[in-house]
C-alpha cells in the first residue's frame, strides 16, 4: 500500500524552540487552508510528572529522563506515521500542561495524559513537534515515515542557558537541579536526539554573537538580534539561493548548501523556505 498523506516534523530537544516553531507552522498552515493533525511529542512521554518525581526520588534519573528512547512509548509513536501515512488516521493522545485551560476544564489533571484516542477526521496532514521525529534506531526507523523532517537546534551552549533560564523563572527548579537534569541526560541526548539532526531535510541552527562559554552563569538568555541562524539543506537543488539572499536582509552562504541570516529573521526565513515545500506536498496528495 502506497503513502497518501503527508507528514511534517520538526525535531529537537528541550528548550531548543521547536514551540516556537509550531507556532509558525499553525499560522502557515492557517493562510494555507490547510486542516492538520497537530501531534505533540510530549504525549509520548512514558511517564506523567508524578511517576517521574517518583523515580527522581530514587535516583533513577535515567529512567525519567525523556531524551530516551526508553522513556517514550517509541513504538506509539512510529505506528501513528505509519497509519496516517498510509490511511490518514491513527492513534494519539496528549499531555496535559498547566497552561492547557481547554484540558484542564475538561476535567484533565495537569501533568497527565488524556487516554489514547483516534486522530481528528479528516486532516490534510499530521504535524508533529517534539524530541523523536527523527529518530532511526537498531528497533526502529519514523524518519523513513516522514516527509518533511526538520531540524530545530541552538549549539549546545545556548541550549542550556535557555533551559536554565527557563526551568529556573518559569518551573521554579533550583540551577543545581537543573545542571543535574543536564548532565544525567548527556548520554541519552548524544545517543538519540543528536543523530536526527543527520536525517533533517533542513536543520535551523541558533548561534550567539556574545559570549555562552560558561553557560552556567550566563544571566540572560542571548536575543534574536545577539544571534545568527545557520540553515542547512540536505537538497540545495531545490532552494532558491539567489531569491532569500535577496529578499532575507543581512544573509550570505557560509557553504553550498548553508544559509546564515539574522536571528530576527527566522520567521521569515522560515515561510519563505518552508511554504513552498508544504505546498508541493499537499499538490502531490492524490485525492482519490
Amino acid at each position: 500500500m502506497s503513502k497518501r498523506h503527508p507528514i511534517i516534523a520538526v525535531t529537537g530537544s528541550s528548550g531548543a524552540g521547536t514551540t516556537t516553531t509550531g507556532q509558525i507552522f499553525s499560522r502557515m498552515f492557517a493562510s494555507e487552508g490547510l486542516n492538520a493533525a497537530m501531534v505533540s511529542g510530549d504525549s509520548f512521554h512514558r511517564y506523567n510528572r508524578e511517576q517521574m518525581a517518583r523515580l527522581a526520588a530514587k535516583g533513577q534519573f535515567g529512567e525519567r529522563n525523556h531524551f530516551a528512547l526508553a522513556a517514550n512509548h517509541i513504538d506509539k509513536l512510529e505506528a501513528l506515521f505509519y497509519d496516517y501515512g498510509h490511511t490518514g488516521n491513527g492513534r494519539y493522545r496528549q499531555y496535559v500542561h498547566d497552561e492547557d485551560r481547554r484540558l484542564v476544564e475538561a476535567g484533565h489533571k495537569p501533568g497527565t495524559f488524556t487516554p489514547w484516542g483516534p486522530l481528528p477526521p479528516d486532516t490534510d496532514l499530521l504535524f508533529y513537534e517534539g524530541l523523536h521525529g527523527g529518530v532511526v534506531s537498531e528497533t526502529c526507523n519514523i524518519a523513513q515515515y516522514v516527509d518533511l523532517l526538520i531540524g530545530v537546534v541552538p549549539i549546545v551552549n545556548l541550549e542550556w542557558i535557555q533551559k536554565i533560564h527557563r526551568d529556573t523563572h518559569k518551573r521554579g527548579y533550583s540551577q543545581e537541579a537543573v545542571v543535574e537534569t543536564i548532565i544525567n541526560r548527556m548520554d541519552d541526548y548524544v545517543h538519540d536526539i543528536v543523530p536526527q539532526f543527520s536525517h533533517t531535510h533542513i536543520n535551523f541552527q541558533r548561534i550567539p554573537l556574545v559570549d555562552t562559554s560558561n553557560p552556567f552563569v550566563v544571566r540572560d538568555v542571548p536575543t534574536e538580534d545577539e544571534s545568527m541562524l545557520v540553515i542547512r539543506f540536505r537538497d540545495q537543488s531545490e532552494v532558491d539561493f539567489p531569491y532569500l539572499l535577496q529578499v532575507i536582509s543581512g544573509s550570505s552562504l557560509s557553504r553550498h548548501d548553508t544559509l546564515v541570516i539574522p536571528g530576527t529573521k527566522m520567521p521569515l526565513a522560515m515561510d519563505l523556505i518552508v511554504r513552498p515545500m508544504v505546498q508541493r506536498l499537499m499538490a502531490r496528495k492524490p485525492f482519490a
